[in-house]
């Protein structure tokens, strides 16, 4: 009689007493899904498409395995599922909050820098990417003046300039930045999910306010970049897609619980970003690693735990509940005795 395979990429059924050592094409890695691409940490093809995902031929051969895998182990208790799954969440999601109470740094420590590391890659573009200082004094005389089509430079706003009657009109944008992690692209103050591009950028906004027509900087563009970051059981690094970023104006600076980006690329371009960190880090053993195509920054974990995500939630302070005093509802019955 046939039984089924439980070896990772095989699923086909086989006959026991017939199990030689090259009967199985199987992956013995785990699925790896990072930055929209899906593969196996045991070989290198990687694809975008989960049904090619499925389909990808295994890397190794040997016998088939008839031995179903364990399933994850469920939360002891006496109550119904419902409230077991409640109780699995709360212990995945809540277990470091004890720890945070009790040992998270205060946000107020001072910053420092973290060490800086310029990748030769780096160093070659930037050379081949010096702009003559004529072409640098060539500056628009009209730049205070807003021209018809401008885009407004909220992030997530699309909204063009029409004329006056343009700052009259509510601007809809996002306040946050964007994060691009495990294939799925949102902002941060909104926390809407999609894995589509196009769909990511029609996002509407989600706070109000007035078009911002001009740059910040007169000498510098801030815009958005492409952001992802993911973790080790030791380190948390996030990645910042900007090329050819400037060594000498750029930098990483925190404490043990709070990081700022401040990256100048391509000339012009200014991105710059406050993070209040999920964990705690040790800024003296982190580090920033910049390259042609990005920076990476590699932020030691204070404690080897996995962190439920980069960001800390705001704190939520909600007002406190009015206590009718005795003196209030005496005077109440007094005027219903009245009445």
């Amino acid at each position: 009689m046939s039984v089924l395979c439980y070896n990772k990429g095989c699923g086909q059924r086989f006959d026991p007493e017939n199990n030689p050592d090259d009967a199985c094409t199987y992956h013995p890695g785990v699925p790896v899904f990072h930055d929209a691409l899906k593969g196996w940490s045991c070989c290198k093809r990687r694809t975008t498409d989960f049904s090619d995902f499925l389909s990808i031929a295994g890397c190794s051969k040997g016998p088939h395995n008839k031995e179903k895998p364990p399933e994850p182990e469920k939360p002891e208790g006496n109550k119904e599922d419902g409230d077991n799954q409640k109780t699995f969440n709360e212990r995945v999601i809540q277990a470091p909050k004890p720890l945070e109470a009790i040992q998270r740094p205060s946000g107020d420590e001072p910053l420092v820098r973290l060490q800086q590391k310029v990748s030769s890659s780096l160093k070659q573009a930037l050379e081949k990417l010096k702009i003559s200082p004529d072409v640098e004094e060539k500056k628009d005389e009209d730049g205070d003046e807003i021209k018809i089509g401008t885009t407004c430079k909220n992030g997530g706003c699309t909204k063009l300039f029409n004329g006056p009657e343009s700052n009259e009109e509510v601007c809809l944008y996002h306040a946050g930045f964007p994060i691009f992690h495990e294939g799925m692209k949102y902002w941060t103050c909104c926390k809407r999910k999609t894995c589509d591009f196009n769909t990511f950028l029609s996002l509407e906004g989600c706070t109000r306010g007035t078009h911002l027509w001009r740059k910040k900087d007169s000498g510098k563009k801030v815009v958005p970049c492409r952001f992802d970051w993911h973790q080790t059981g030791s380190q948390v690094i996030i990645s910042i897609y900007a090329k050819n970023a400037i060594p000498e104006l750029s930098y990483v600076e925190g404490n043990s619980t709070t990081v700022n980006i401040h990256v100048i690329f391509e000339g012009e371009k200014e991105f710059e970003q406050k993070i209040s960190l999920w964990g705690v880090i040790d800024t003296s053993r982190s580090s920033v690693n910049m390259m042609a195509s990005k920076i990476e920054v590699a932020m030691k974990k204070a404690e080897p735990m996995s962190w439920a995500r980069l960001d800390l939630p705001p704190v939520v302070n909600l007002p406190p509940k009015k206590e009718k005093k005795d003196s209030d509802s005496d005077s109440d019955s007094e005027d219903e005795c009245d009445d």
